[in-house]
Parts: structure tokens; C-alpha cells; sequence
């Protein structure tokens, strides 16, 4: 019902952000193991999986997989001997970018309800 009154617009953020911060979560918890042998990196492709959910061309288990085949990659790979592949510039980067990402969606969001608001003042401030 709720879809019906706000439209699809609405469900599209509200993804987006709770990808933005599942990313930001993994991305901080790479740097807490940055020194921790062994540790593999994790992180989800956020322009991927936001573009595919708004056009709606792949599932979430579509989506899931696609995070699932990109770890797979990352684990493979090691920068140090000791077998972790955590990049502190390449993690403090992503959660700077990830938080631009945040805020601008966290922006259209406010301005969708200030719209809605509009709307239901009849355009009267207040």
C-alpha cells in the first residue's frame, strides 16, 4: 500500500542506502584487519548493484551472486606474504566515496518528503 502513495521512487533509496552502508561496514571492517594474516578483503560492487536494482534487470540473488563471484576474485589475490590483500589507501578511498554516495542519497530522500510535503500542504509552507 505504502508503495501505492509513494511510488517506486522511494524503495529505489531506501536500497541504495542500505547498500551504501552494508558497503561502508565491510570497508571499515577491512581496515580493522588490515594487519590480521590471512584476511581476505570484502566489499559489494555498489554501481553495479544500484543500477541493476533501479532498472530492474537482475534479482537480489542475482545480485547476491555477483558479490559472491567478485569476492571469489579478491580472495585470490594477496598483496602482502602474509596472505591478506587489504589496501589501506584503497579502503579509506572507498569509505570517503561511500560516504559522498550516502549523503547525496540521504539529500534526494530529504527532498522526495520535502516534495510529498509540498504536496500535501497544497504548496502552503508550513
Amino acid at each position: 500500500m505504502l508503495n501505492n502513495i509513494l511510488g517506486s521512487h522511494i524503495n529505489d533509496v531506501q536500497n541504495a542506502l542500505s547498500r551504501t552502508t552494508q558497503r561502508q561496514a565491510l570497508l571499515t571492517a577491512n581496515l580493522a584487519n588490515e594487519n590480521v594474516p590471512g584476511y581476505k578483503r570484502q566489499d559489494v560492487d555498489f554501481h553495479v548493484a544500484l543500477q541493476d536494482q533501479i532498472k530492474g534487470s537482475l534479482s537480489q540473488a542475482e545480485i547476491d551472486q555477483k558479490d559472491r563471484t567478485s569476492q571469489a576474485q579478491s580472495d585470490a589475490t594477496s598483496i602482502r606474504t602474509d596472505g591478506n590483500n587489504v589496501d589501506e589507501e584503497r579502503e579509506v578511498t572507498g569509505i570517503a566515496e561511500t560516504s559522498l554516495h550516502y549523503s547525496a542519497l540521504t539529500a534526494m530522500a530529504e527532498d522526495y518528503f520535502s516534495g510529498l510535503k509540498s504536496v500535501i500542504h497544497e504548496g502552503r509552507a508550513g
